[in-house]
């Protein structure tokens, strides 16, 4: 009789995969429409700003006044100092995340973009994501391990919100945080959190981000010139990463008071501006990629002042994003570099967006279906050659200083160290090695 009444083994584990899925739709959705709505606010809102300043050019003196609000409504909010670090950290050791990072973040960006900061929007995309994810897991009463998920999948929604490219905002979201795991068990989640927000977003009138450019046939010479391009993308990916760093780290020692150090940053930027005089650097600059990708067309200097810009920015404390930035840098560079190798201008910017986009966020796989999701499939070997060369070159430099890279990128070793805080031929911790301290080869 204790047999008969016994519970089938098969039947309690369908049971837990059905448990399971039916949690992560319902919770991916939930957040998926919230990401979705926000998203697009959000993004309607950064495009208003954009076209205010374009049509009130004295804005840009506003910035500094701008700066002034958004520290203050940090400090009013208790989110000072909270960042796309501090998502990744969530991710890592279950850190919690204060809802108000969410309107924190949403007006400091927009704050930043109507008055000519240099800045993107994914920052504010990972942490107001992130955010929902969490706070959403909260509802459902998910554990920490669960919350862990939560807050990918809104990482996820909201970046495919605001670029419209749901694949890869899946990819991006389950391998930036530690390089060289993939984080499988989010990818339902983060993929139907993404397509869900994608759908509002499109309902919304948010157009997906795409790019007209034609990739040249495959062959071995043009292999080889993108080859050369990749090489010169992964050195700007370091120089972006290292000049944000650099500055970010000066300016808090030089400048320790935060109201101080936004008003000086915001002026510095004005006098930038005027010394260039040009507008092309202010805001996130979506107008110079397209012209770069679709035309063919850049000036020189322009990735070196667009890193500038957005280094003072956003080590003076104004809100926004580095992948956009390094999207401008990284086309306005390719367009620039390519055609001296021999490669079309508008193909060069495409390949070189994608590599210093990679080089600076360590996610080759996340970067070539980038590739395909805003310029189409055209050329894909080439967008994988690019990516592939630019992360090896890149070495573990990186724009979140909080991503961990686990396995080394010169050979098969787990070596588990920061991004920024480590260099190819350093002793690794023995704790991580197995009683081995020997460098990399």
């Amino acid at each position: 009789m204790d047999v008969e009444n016994r519970a089938d083994p098969g039947r309690t584990h369908a049971g837990l995969y059905v448990r399971a899925m039916a949690k992560w739709l319902a919770v991916a959705m939930v957040t998926g429409v919230f990401c979705g709505v926000v998203g697009s606010l959000f993004h309607i809102g950064v495009e208003r700003a954009t076209e205010l300043r374009e049509q009130h050019p004295w804005l840009l003196w506003c910035l500094p006044a701008a700066g002034l609000v958004i520290v203050a409504f940090y400090k009013l909010t208790k989110t000072e100092g909270q960042g796309t670090n501090d998502i990744i950290e969530a991710v890592h050791h279950g850190k919690k995340l204060s809802i108000w990072l969410l309107p924190a973040i949403f007006l400091g960006t927009v704050l930043t973009h109507l008055c000519g900061g240099s800045a993107g929007r994914e920052g504010a995309a990972l942490q107001m994501g992130g955010t929902i994810g969490h706070h959403t897991g909260g509802l459902f009463r998910l554990d920490d391990r669960d919350l862990r998920t939560a807050t990918m999948a809104g990482m996820a929604a909201f970046f495919s919100a605001l670029f419209g490219t749901p694949l890869t905002a899946t990819v991006f979201a389950i391998v930036v945080i530690s390089i060289g795991v993939v984080y499988h068990v989010a990818f339902i989640p983060c993929l139907t959190a993404s397509l869900v927000s994608y759908w509002i977003s499109l309902a919304m009138g948010v157009a997906p981000t795409r790019f007209a450019v034609a990739a040249p046939a495959l062959e071995k010479l043009m292999l080889l010139r993108v080859a050369v391009l990749a090489v010169g993308c992964a050195l700007v990916s370091v120089l972006l990463c290292r000049t944000l760093h650099f500055a970010e780290h000066q300016m808090k020692k030089r400048l320790p008071n935060a109201w101080l150090r936004v008003a000086a940053g915001g002026c510095a930027v004005i006098a930038l501006t005027y010394l260039c005089g040009t507008r092309d650097y202010n805001g996130a600059g979506m107008d110079i990629i397209t012209a770069a990708v679709e035309q063919g067309s850049a000036r020189p200097e322009a990735f070196l002042l667009k890193i500038l810009f957005t280094a003072v920015t956003l080590s003076a404390g104004f809100k926004g994003g580095e992948v956009v930035p390094s999207f401008f840098v990284g086309a306005t560079f390719g367009c620039v570099a390519g055609p001296l190798l021999g490669i079309p201008a508008g193909f060069a910017a495409a390949v070189g967006l994608t590599a210093v986009f990679c080089g600076a966020t360590n996610c080759p796989l996340a970067s070539i279906f980038l590739s395909v999701e805003l310029f189409g499939d055209g050329g894909l070997l080439y967008f994988a050659l690019a990516c592939g060369i630019s992360y090896m070159l890149s070495g573990y430099n990186g724009l979140y200083s909080s991503q961990t890279i686990v396995y080394s990128k010169l050979k098969a070793q787990y070596i588990n160290v920061r991004t920024n805080a480590h260099h190819a031929g350093e002793p690794v911790d023995p704790f991580h090695q197995e009683g081995s301290s020997e460098g990399e080869d």
